[in-house]
């Protein structure tokens, strides 16, 4: 079976939100004021937070890191007995259920974003990416692709 034609849209999207997550939660670590980034610090008075460095390092690690490590999963199939055990499809491949984890979080830190905060430009972006992300993983093509029974892998 060839690579599906969805794979790599679903990995073009991966690879965007890792990309802007690395990114603007460097930024948000770095320049915990987010000067850099043009955040206003009034933005982030509603929430818990004072500064942007402890949403900066969620945003590094969760939709940042997390994705870059589920692309290169999805991309070479890696063995991953340690992803593994978070893995609630065991007859798929660790990084198809990462795919899937990675939509969701993109959708639910949208979510209580736009629950703390006041609408910003990237919100409606992130979460159809997020969405985008669930659809394409679910496409059954992708799924038969990373089908452990079916690809031993």
């Amino acid at each position: 079976m060839k690579r599906p034609f969805e794979l790599f849209l679903l990995l073009l999207l991966m690879s965007l939100l890792s990309i802007n997550a690395l990114f603007g939660g460097a930024a948000m670590i770095l320049f915990p004021g987010g000067s850099k980034l043009g955040l206003q610090p009034d933005w982030i008075s509603g929430t818990p937070f004072r500064s942007y460095l402890i949403p900066g390092i969620m945003l590094f690690f969760f939709l940042g890191l997390f994705p870059l490590i589920t692309l290169i999963g999805l991309i070479f199939k890696t063995d991953g007995s340690l992803f593994q055990k978070l893995n609630i499809y065991p007859e798929m491949h660790w990084s198809w259920t990462y795919s899937l984890y990675s939509g969701i979080v993109a959708i639910l830190w949208i979510i209580v974003q736009q629950l703390l905060t006041d609408y910003f430009v990237l919100q409606p972006i992130i979460a159809g990416t997020g969405l985008l992300i669930l659809v394409l993983t679910l496409i059954p093509r992708v799924q038969q692709w990373y089908r452990v029974t079916a690809q031993g892998g």
